[in-house]
């Protein structure tokens, strides 16, 4: 693109690019664009159903009289249309697209893809371990799990510990003037709050945060107890917890929140005021 921002009127000298995302596509070559109509809207799973040859409808653009793309002239210009499209297989080959796989919600999930985490049960982070991708963070979701925190404060100490995703779901286990409290967020429709409701002492103390998961399903509800050292001191239950992915782009945190708030009852980064030994996640 260099060549056009000396030349704003520089003819461009891209002639042709095929593009693919999840079964759709697309070919452009010379002002003709050739694209797959969507079969299904894109929060709806069952395109994996759809074959991924004859499912699909094109479409044809001259976008140098119709930049918009809004006149479709598939009917119009068949012959041309079927030059695009088996132009485009030639740079699906070429490229290595083929086969194509059009599923979209199970690609979304992490646990896919290759993973130094899979088959582990317990991990332990320090505090300033920050933007771990989900691919790589304990896989909490449809399991019991617990995060185990030793920790030093102040008194009336404030901040994140641990949390995992923001304002479109997540969860966060942090401190709010002195009291632990464990907010889970499901994909910002419901939000549980769970808290103690005395501050904890100055010094050193360990926390921990134990969801008992119900079963019976993905995405089902369960318990939750926050104790302090050997003394549990708050209990709430969760309805729903995500089932799929819990983030797209934000991470797990350690110490601070690096994304988005998991709720906004503070403002990132919300570092913590006291000293973070050791967390520890462990999945059951």
């Amino acid at each position: 693109m260099v060549y056009s921002f000396e030349h704003a009127k520089a003819e461009g000298q891209r002639k042709k690019q095929y593009f693919e995302l999840m079964g759709h596509r697309a070919l452009y070559a010379d002002g003709w664009v050739a694209s797959t109509t969507p079969p299904n809207p894109p929060w709806d799973s069952g395109a994996a159903g759809v074959d991924e040859i004859t499912g699909y409808q094109w479409e044809l653009y001259d976008t140098t009289k119709d930049f918009s793309q809004a006149k479709n002239l598939a009917k119009a210009e068949p012959k041309r249309l079927q030059d695009l499209q088996l132009l485009f297989y030639t740079e699906a080959a070429r490229y290595n697209v083929l086969p194509f796989d059009n599923s979209k919600v199970a690609r979304l999930d992490p646990a896919i893809r290759p993973s130094l985490t899979r088959g582990r049960n317990s991990f332990r982070y320090a505090e300033g371990m920050t933007r771990i991708p989900e691919g790589a963070s304990p896989d909490i979701k449809n399991k019991s799990w617990s995060i185990t925190a030793e920790i030093d404060i102040p008194a009336n100490a404030t901040g994140l510990i641990a949390t995992h995703g923001g304002l479109f779901g997540g969860w966060g286990l942090y401190l709010d003037q002195g009291k632990p409290v464990f907010h889970y967020n499901f994909v910002g429709v419901d939000q549980y709050r769970i808290v103690g409701k005395e501050p904890l002492r100055p010094g050193k103390q360990t926390i921990k945060m134990d969801f008992n998961y119900d079963g019976g399903g993905m995405g089902t509800g369960g318990m939750v107890s926050i104790s302090v050292g050997d003394n549990e001191v708050a209990t709430g239950r969760i309805e729903k917890t995500i089932p799929i992915r819990i983030t797209l782009d934000e991470s797990l945190d350690i110490g601070e929140d690096c994304g988005t708030p998991v709720n906004t009852s503070y403002d990132v980064p919300f570092r913590f005021s006291g000293t973070i030994h050791g967390v520890t996640i462990d999945l059951k």
